[in-house]
Parts: structure tokens; C-alpha cells; sequence
């Protein structure tokens, strides 16, 4: 949809079941318009504001909203407060020559609160926990990880849920990448090690990326989905065995993907994956073209382990190291995904000779009447 007055386009994706909880995933783009941050932003916000009254958004609320900042130093200062919202705000700039681009979730028939600092979701006897925006500005990246992951921990405590057994989804934000990221995967390791997720039990579905917190002594960042009230057999891990390796090989500690399983539908969690075999090796190196198709496999054949395909997809995250790819790679994508919700930002990717890097969230319905519905 393309609002004319505001110069804002709004990529919907949707599912909507005859009863229960209906989920939204919104990507928001503004013409610059040669504008100011202020300007733009507010035109944002203004769509913001309108879609909730809109056809077809009958009793949807703000879950998530993710703002992705050309220069979140200076820009996040000018950003309104919004308690009720899980609010994640990073320097990622939107390559379509914007100063922002947002990513909206959003659902009808929950019941929504805020709770020790986190957005909780409730429906069913599952609480859905959001927390974003976790940051500390004191140490190294390995010193700053930790505390983050620590102040985390100590939040899903007072929820009476654990990292090992409630943690869904993470994101990792890292200043300087590659530098910085080194010590995030040995804190994160050693952290996860003493909260049990090991190489013999599991870890988490994450994207480990380049971004800026608004805070410069920040070097990491993270945002955070947890969920409570499932049985563990509604959850299974995605390894796509043919194409990827298991990232505890080379020494990192995430699940390439997580798949959620209700009564009537079925999430999957894909983290941040890029052209990669299953020896662990950076294929294409240099080859932005021949490594987005590879990444695509890569995502397609995950996708297919946890019964979906690009049709379920309700949005795309696109991670670029080099600005100077971003329209044959816009190109690529518009493509052969003309339907699917999409942003494209500047974010280097953990290992240097990675040019690109996606994340997304699938969404698939499902009868199983040994789950309750979402």
C-alpha cells in the first residue's frame, strides 16, 4: 500500500484465521523527499498511527516495532517514548535512500501488558515475552555481552522462565563487527555453557550483525523473544544438514533456525544466514550475485526442514556490508520476492568476506489438536 499524502509505502504480510489471533508483519519505507530526519520520521509515525484503523486491521495492536537509523546517535533523541511497545531501535541504514525504515508487529486477540520492563502477549495460556534494547555501556564487547546476558537472565527469573528452557529468539548488534564480535561469541558461549546450552542440548535461533546503539560506549546490543506455556515437544531446531553446518563447529553458539509448533499454525524462526556449506565455509567469496542465491538456498532448504517454503514468509531482513551492491541485490530480490515485506540495510556481516546476510519469520497454518492454538 502506498499512502500518497505521506510519501510512505507499507509492505503487508498477514495471517488471519477464521478464529483466533491474527498476525501482522509491516515493513514501512518513506520517500526522503530530500528531507530531515525529524521530517521523515514523523511521516512514519503517522502511518504508524493510521494502520491500526485501516481495512483488514480490525483490533490489531503493536507488538514490536523495529526502527532501523541511518545515525541512531543522533537521531534516537528525536524518537517518541511508546511504554506498551517493544521498541528496537538500531543504526542500520536503509539503503532505498531513506533515513529510516521500520519493521511493525502486530496482533488481534491478545491480551498485552508490560511486565518487568518486557511487552508480554497472552492467549491461550502462552505468555509471549518481548524485550529489546538491552545494552550496557561499560567494558569490552566480551564484558558488555555478559552483563547483558546476566540482566537478561535475571528478567525471565522474575517471570519464572529460564534462557535454556523459555529464550526463542535473539539479536545481536555489535558496533565495529569485525572487531568486536569476537569477544560477544566467547562471552555468549561461556554464559550459555553455565546456563546449560551446550552443544548436547541446544541454543538459540540468532542473528549475530554490525549495528550501531545509540549510546557510542555500547558496543553490543541485543532484542530478545522468550515464550512460556508450550511443552518442549511444540519446539524443534532446524539444521539443514545438506547445506550448513552446525555453528558450534566453528565456535559459535546459535541454532540456524526454530520452528514453533500450535494447534493452528506453525511458526519458523530463521536466523541470520548467509552464503555458507556445510563445512562451515564462506562460499562465493567476492561474489555478491552467486552469494545471494547460495543464501537463498541456504534459507529455502531451512525453511523446507520445518515444513514451509518463501510462500510463508511474512518478512525479509537484508543485511549488506558494501552500499555499492544494494541495487543489484534490491534488483534481485524485488525479483523473486515481489510479495514479501522487505528491507535492505548497511550491517557487515560477522565474517568479512560475507557481502550479504537475511533473517525471516515464516508463518504456517496447521490443525494439531495435541497443541493449543496460538
Amino acid at each position: 500500500m502506498y499512502i500518497e499524502d505521506l510519501g510512505v509505502s507499507m509492505e503487508v504480510a498477514s495471517f488471519c484465521p477464521e478464529k483466533g489471533v491474527d498476525e501482522w508483519h509491516v515493513m514501512l519505507h518513506v520517500d526522503s523527499r530530500h528531507e530531515t530526519f525529524g521530517g521523515q520520521l514523523q511521516r512514519i509515525y503517522e502511518a504508524e498511527d493510521r494502520l491500526p484503523q485501516m481495512p483488514g486491521f480490525e483490533g490489531a495492536q503493536y507488538i514490536l516495532k523495529r526502527y532501523f537509523l541511518s545515525d541512531s546517535t543522533n537521531q534516537q533523541p528525536l524518537m517518541r517514548e511508546e511504554p506498551d511497545v517493544a521498541i528496537s531501535v538500531i543504526q542500520q541504514q536503509p539503503l532505498d535512500g531513506s533515513k529510516v525504515a521500520a519493521w511493525l508487529y502486530l496482533t488481534s486477540g491478545q491480551q498485552i501488558s508490560t511486565e518487568h520492563g518486557a511487552v508480554v502477549a497472552e492467549s491461550n495460556g502462552y505468555r509471549h515475552i518481548w524485550r529489546m534494547g538491552y545494552t550496557c555501556a561499560d567494558g569490552d564487547s566480551a564484558q558488555q555481552t555478559e552483563t547483558i546476558l546476566n540482566n537478561y537472565e535475571q528478567m525471565l527469573g522474575k517471570f519464572g522462565a529460564t534462557l535454556a528452557d523459555n529464550c526463542i529468539r535473539t539479536w545481536f548488534f555489535v558496533r565495529d563487527v569485525d572487531t568486536q564480535y569476537a569477544g560477544l561469541v566467547r562471552a555468549r558461549r561461556e554464559n550459555f555453557e553455565r546456563e546449560g546450552l551446550t552443544p548436547k542440548t541446544h541454543y538459540i535461533a540468532s542473528t549475530g550483525i554490525g549495528g550501531g546503539p545509540a549510546d557510542t560506549k555500547a558496543l553490543v546490543q541485543m532484542g530478545t523473544y522468550a515464550l512460556m506455556g508450550f511443552e518442549p515437544s511444540q519446539q524443534r531446531y532446524l539444521y539443514a544438514k545438506t547445506h550448513l553446518n552446525p555453528t558450534y563447529e566453528y565456535g559459535v553458539t546459535f541454532e540456524r533456525g526454530t520452528r514453533m509448533e500450535y494447534g493452528d499454525r506453525t511458526h519458523v524462526f530463521i536466523s541470520g544466514t548467509a552464503s555458507i556449506n556445510n563445512q562451515g565455509e564462506v562460499m562465493h567469496v567476492g561474489n555478491i550475485r552467486q552469494q545471494t542465491k547460495r543464501m537463498w538456498e541456504n534459507v529455502e532448504t531451512l525453511l523446507a526442514e520445518g515444513g514451509m517454503d518463501y510462500g510463508n514468509v511474512m518478512h525479509l531482513v537484508v543485511y549488506l556490508r558494501d552500499t555499492g551492491d544494494y541495487e543489484l541485490v534490491s534488483q534481485m530480490f524485488r525479483e523473486r520476492f515481489p510479495d514479501i515485506p522487505t528491507v535492505i540495510t548497511l550491517a557487515p556481516v560477522c565474517r568479512p568476506t560475507w557481502l550479504i546476510e537475511m533473517e525471516c519469520i515464516a508463518v504456517k497454518e496447521n490443525n494439531n489438536p495435541q497443541y493449543r492454538n496460538f
